[in-house]
Order: C-alpha cells, then sequence, then structure tokens
C-alpha cells in the first residue's frame, strides 16, 4: 500500500479510507463496504465527508479501538 508511513499516520488527525484501514489492520475493501449506506453492519466509527472526499478523525478511531 502507497501512501504515508506507518508511524507517520500517528501525525495526521483525519485519514484517509486507505490509511484507516492500515491503521486498524483491515482490508480496504472492508472499510468500504461497512461505510456505504446500505451496509447490513456499519462500521461504528461515522467517518467525515468532506466534499465528495472521505476521511475518518484519528481520534474517534482511537476511541473505538480502546473500548473493543
Amino acid at each position: 500500500m502507497a501512501g504515508l508511513p506507518f508511524d507517520e499516520l500517528k501525525d495526521r488527525r483525519l485519514l484517509t479510507v486507505e490509511q484507516t484501514a492500515r491503521y486498524l489492520g483491515l482490508n480496504e475493501r472492508t472499510l468500504y463496504n461497512r461505510i456505504c449506506s446500505r451496509a447490513k453492519d456499519p462500521f461504528p466509527v461515522k467517518p467525515k465527508r468532506i466534499g465528495k472526499s472521505v476521511r475518518f478523525d484519528i481520534l474517534e478511531l482511537d476511541r473505538y479501538i480502546d473500548r473493543l
């Protein structure tokens, strides 16, 4: 997967779907399937939509991880 090294992801506040999947250790396709509007099992962290761009707040992702 191209992009930022894993260590540098923590320095960002908003992550792309690709970066979020890498951060959580999920398949990118799984994350896309769980954030679509008709998902049977929606992802518990709601993404931020900036225009057509989909981003995840890393602070919300960390809170989600802490609750697991």
